[in-house]
């Protein structure tokens, strides 16, 4: 399918660059989505993190490279992207557990990652509940902290962000601005360009500002997907949304920011959407 095509593609550019420095927004042109959304399509249906997939191939072709004896450390190291021998080694020991010295002595036991590919797989008929909706722009207000370009970077800042917010209340004071649809609590990922993105804890409001910044949704598609539980099965939600759903769907990534609406903010009993942009995939 032209979709899988797409990320492949995207894993072959890698492959051609792996001795450069890995242009994001590139891979995201060639998947026809924004560097963020590939790098979640990419740990969902990859199993892992796309900064943590280019090491292990840097790391395998370095191994290839120390065994053949004929460049120093120090210049594949360099050669890999590693300004120094210290972190150079450290990524190594880190994939292959042993030092780079260490490989050239007979016997020793490297690892291999060869190159991803991504197919289609039949999964169980489990349903996915969803409906699209068209949505005119409206107004947010709320606190907003910049991300990473790098999507792992953000596991982290996301959710001390919402705890501090629940501790601090922030969270109650946003609730009493939220006067406009969708009427919920909101998470918002918006990194749909090549400037820094941020993500946003929020309401739809029409009331001044007051402490808090402001931002407009985009008018948009959106493919709208229910759930409950816990914060972990939200996650859960994504992942099938991107790994399942979106393959098949005939439709791709739009440009407005990921939204997360949580109808009951309950973190272990939580009711929620999932908000995807979305437009029509393109026939070739």
């Amino acid at each position: 399918m032209e979709w899988i095509e797409r990320l492949n593609q995207a894993v072959r550019y890698i492959e051609e660059h792996l001795t450069e420095k890995i242009n994001y927004e590139q891979l995201g042109k060639i998947a026809c989505c924004s560097p963020y959304h590939f790098q979640r399509m990419f740990v969902y249906m990859a199993g892992l993190p796309l900064s943590e997939y280019i090491r292990r191939r840097r790391m395998s072709l370095a191994a290839v490279d120390l065994l053949d004896g004929e460049e120093t450390v120090t210049d594949i190291a360099l050669k890999y992207g590693y300004s120094s021998p210290t972190a150079f080694n450290r990524a190594f020991q880190t994939v292959h557990g042993l030092a780079p010295s260490r490989t050239r002595k007979e016997g020793a036991a490297i690892k291999s990652f060869p190159p991803i590919t991504f197919k289609i797989t039949i999964k169980g008929a489990e349903e996915l509940n969803y409906r699209i909706e068209n949505h005119e722009s409206f107004r947010i207000v709320g606190i907003a902290q910049p991300l990473y370009k790098e999507l792992e970077k953000n596991f982290s800042i996301v959710p001390k962000m919402w705890q501090d917010a629940s501790v601090n209340g922030t969270v109650q004071k946003l609730a009493g601005y939220m006067d406009a649809q969708p009427m919920g609590l909101l998470g918002v990922s918006d990194c749909n360009t090549e400037a820094q993105g941020k993500y946003m804890i929020a309401v739809a409001s029409t009331h001044p500002k007051g402490e808090f910044e402001e931002f407009i949704i985009p008018a948009a598609t959106w493919a709208i997907f229910p759930g409950a539980g816990s914060n972990l099965s939200i996650q859960e939600l994504e992942k099938r949304i991107v790994t399942e759903w979106l393959p098949t769907s005939g439709y791709e990534y739009g440009s407005a920011p990921d939204l997360e609406v949580y109808l009951n903010p309950d973190p272990q009993n939580a009711k929620y959407e999932v908000w995807i942009p979305v437009v029509k995939r393109q026939q070739p």
